[in-house]
């Protein structure tokens, strides 16, 4: 499709996992270096594990083309497998016919024959069961069983696992103590760096041109190095995409704003995931914690429980002393809004005065003088003075400090 275009031989970015490709990066090389070294070595069981799209395939691709002719490979790929099932595929891929309705014991029988015969022959006898994480604990048992099919200086048939992260812990089960005991090689593919992204793009574009070969930039490596995570499969679709959308808009160089066109649309239709980075943090949501219930000791109790007692008479004491000033305001409302006509009935009605008429001196009858004088001796009858009445405050403070005159008296 785009070939042509940016002068390629074939699509380098192609997810089959061809040998011809694979990028010596420092972690391939060290996993293809413990995977020869464990098969020439007639070393025991051989585990290389790595995450999806690791290289993992490739890698054995690559290993399994350097072995020479005198090595006959079983090779397993589809291990959702029994026991029984597992030997059968075995046989099967080594060449040989299980036959119809025969028992495990003729199966193991005829698969020791077959290897004694390639040992006699000086041949190798390889068994590679990849997917490895997928066997169950009674097929990885039989695995086991397999190797103990030996002369007194080596074993008769050589197995190598592969597979993904979580065959470590199907590895670490209890149950599988004597296989961990046979592993003598072990290794797990690590992603690549940015550095190693940088080159394995541009060496794959390097190996499928023709003439001059095309170069992304680090810029536009970085940013699929990092929607990617080191993951080469994760790679090599977002390399294509970006190719296939060059092409379509008849770019010939791969710039920054269309990677980061090619990114949005790869996440948009889920191709890929946004990475860690990239996405804005969530707040994980809150669930309502039961609140903890401290136990105090028995003292502390005790004072606490006192002064709640203190705290409620406290409370009781000020609802009281609202309540009189409450009926005290009301009690001087009242008396203020009283007319005084109201006030002047109340008071006794006094008997009216009626003047005497004066009678006329004569001679008994004393001088005024002297008659006044005696009238200035009778009893006079002394009114005390009018007091000003109290002011509002006066008639509060009476009645909240118990003063000799409440103020109802008035």
């Amino acid at each position: 499709m785009y070939e042509r275009f940016y002068n390629l031989r074939e699509r380098p970015f192609s997810l089959s996992p061809d040998p011809d490709y694979l990028y010596p990066s420092r972690v391939h090389q060290e996993a293809l270096s413990y995977l020869r070294y464990g098969i020439e070595g007639h070393a025991g069981f051989i585990i290389i594990t790595g995450e999806i799209g690791s290289g993992k395939t490739t890698l054995l691709q690559a290993a399994l083309r350097g072995l020479d002719r005198q090595t006959s490979v079983s090779r397993l790929v589809n291990t959702m497998l029994d026991a029984r099932e597992l030997i059968e595929a075995v046989m099967l891929d080594f060449g040989l016919e299980p036959g119809q309705g025969r028992s495990k014991p003729h199966l193991l029988r005829d698969l020791a024959r077959y290897l004694v015969e390639q040992r006699t022959a000086g041949r190798l006898a390889l068994l590679v069961i990849d997917e490895a994480q997928n066997l169950n604990p009674s097929a990885l048992e039989e695995v086991r069983m397999l190797s103990n099919l030996e002369t007194e200086k080596s074993k008769l048939l050589q197995i190598v696992l592969i597979g993904q992260p979580n065959l470590r812990d199907v590895l670490a089960r209890p149950e599988l103590e004597q296989l961990r005991q046979r592993v003598t090689v072990r290794y797990h593919l690590q992603a690549l760096d940015s550095d190693e992204t940088h080159a394995y793009v541009n060496h794959r574009l390097r190996r499928a041109a023709i003439g001059a070969p095309l170069e992304f930039s680090r810029d536009v490596t970085d940013l699929i190095h990092l929607h990617a995570q080191g993951l080469p499969r994760k790679t090599n679709i977002i390399a294509d995409a970006m190719l296939l959308f060059g092409y379509g808009e008849e770019r010939r160089v791969i710039d920054v704003d269309l990677t980061q066109a090619v990114l949005e649309e790869l996440e948009a239709t889920g191709v890929i995931a946004q990475p860690a980075t990239a996405t804005r943090p969530q707040a994980a949501p809150q669930t309502a914690a039961t609140p903890a219930v401290a136990v105090a000791p028995a003292p502390v109790n005790a004072e606490l429980n006192a002064r709640e007692a203190q705290i409620a008479r406290r409370e009781r004491q000020l609802a009281e002393q609202q309540r009189i000033l409450a009926e005290e305001y009301r009690l001087l409302r009242q008396h203020r809004d009283t007319p005084p006509s109201a006030a002047k009935s109340t008071e006794p009605t006094r008997p009216s005065w009626t003047p005497v008429s004066r009678p006329t001196p004569t001679a008994a009858q004393p001088p005024p003088v002297a008659r006044r004088a005696t009238m200035s001796s009778a009893p006079r009858v002394v009114r005390p003075a009018p007091r000003p009445p109290d002011s509002v405050w006066t008639r509060v403070r009476r009645g909240l400090f118990a003063l000799a005159k409440p103020v109802w008296e008035d």
